[in-house]
């Protein structure tokens, strides 16, 4: 069999199987499998696959149609130009969080000695992408969760970056006015539509998607906690779910941050902000 012949074959599986992009996906398992480029294969009608690989990339496809996500079958997935593995431990990269780690890494400066926190870090993709960018920062990758912290210590080491890892619920545990920037992607999922999700995501780990009943939760705790952990006048990133910019904006406020911007993402929704933490008064010193 031809490689277009069988993701021609495989796109027609998928589409009835309810897989969105069944051709792209199609394509991408056979590119993994036999290490040559997407298109290629696609327009490929005269290569003839050997069994041994016909019988791998049905047996990928076949956990594709359960609905299992792409990104766990091949075992890693793209982030800024690097490979990140990521498994049902960790959630899923998505664009928006690369537009939110592009937007730290404009802001924060070129060279100098500077610490960054990859808060409800995952895979490590924000954390990690950070270090290799600015080899000068002191890069922290803190999660809840133990078995992320595998995932995101796996990845450092597959691409010898050297961060620090620490285990607790958001910023228990972390030092007082130590860090120059926090960034998160936290829960952000009302908890009823997390129900409701498409068969893939329902496959990522719920502890990193259930934001609770409004979806604010954790962007609560991080308005309150947020400010004991940045030193003074520094800079807090955050993702936000779809049509909560204006209240986490809010909560900031009131918990004392200033200058903060919301940024669109490459859809015009507003899913990133920035702001300030307080300057020190001296009965907080």
């Amino acid at each position: 069999m031809t490689p277009c012949l069988l993701i021609r074959n495989t796109a027609r599986l998928f589409r009835e199987a309810g897989v969105p992009d069944p051709e792209t996906d199609s394509s991408l398992l056979l590119s993994y499998l036999c290490g040559k480029p997407p298109l290629s294969l696609r327009l490929d009608t005269e290569t003839e696959l050997t069994q041994d690989q016909v019988d791998s990339f049905f047996s990928m496809a076949n956990r594709r149609i359960r609905r299992e996500p792409l990104q766990y079958i091949i075992g890693e997935t793209p982030f800024l130009g690097r490979s990140f593995q990521v498994d049902p431990r960790v959630l899923i990269p998505r664009p928006e969080t690369e537009e939110l780690c592009r937007w730290v890494l404009d802001t924060l400066p070129e060279s100098g000695s500077f610490s960054v926190l990859d808060l409800c870090c995952g895979s490590g993709c924000i954390g990690l992408s950070i270090a290799a960018e600015r080899p000068s920062a002191a890069v922290t990758l803190s999660d809840i969760s133990a078995e992320a912290l595998d995932v995101a210590s796996c990845n450092a080491s597959r691409l010898q970056l050297q961060v620090a890892l620490h285990q607790g619920d958001l910023t228990a545990g972390l030092p007082q006015d130590f860090f120059d920037c926090v960034v998160s992607n936290p829960p952000y999922i009302p908890s009823e539509e997390c129900i409701r999700l498409q068969p893939e995501v329902l496959r990522e780990p719920g502890i990193a998607l259930d934001g609770g009943a409004d979806g604010l939760s954790f962007y609560r705790r991080i308005a309150e906690q947020a400010s004991r952990i940045l030193k003074e006048k520094s800079c807090l990133f955050l993702e936000l779910g779809y049509g909560e910019a204006d209240a986490v904006a809010s909560l900031l406020s009131s918990a004392g941050f200033s200058d903060i911007t919301l940024r669109n993402d490459f859809n015009g929704i507003p899913r990133m902000l920035m702001a300030v933490s307080a300057a020190r008064r001296k009965s907080d010193v």
